[in-house]
């Protein structure tokens, strides 16, 4: 494993010592690394959220939806399956 040494303020320092004492991380570089994984699911919701928009946007324009004749497909389907 890399080895990485880095600076902060005193109170960024407190607030993790903090964290460790909670009992959540067992050392710096536990909570460090929770932080880092969270940052990359982040990055990567992010892309696949504007991966989605890119797509609606070239899907064209949107129409107006009938509730009325989508609730009664659905009824109709919920009688099908017998329930």
């Amino acid at each position: 494993m890399a080895t990485m040494n880095i600076s902060i303020p005193e109170p960024m320092r407190k607030w993790v010592q903090d964290r460790i004492h909670t009992g959540r991380y067992a050392n710096n570089s536990d909570y460090i690394r929770d932080l880092i994984r969270k940052d990359q699911e982040r990055q990567l919701a992010h892309q696949e959220m504007q991966t989605a928009i890119a797509a609606g946007i070239q899907s064209g324009e949107s129409t107006q939806l009938d509730m009325t004749e989508i609730k009664a497909r659905a009824r109709a389907e919920l009688g099908k399956s017998g329930r």
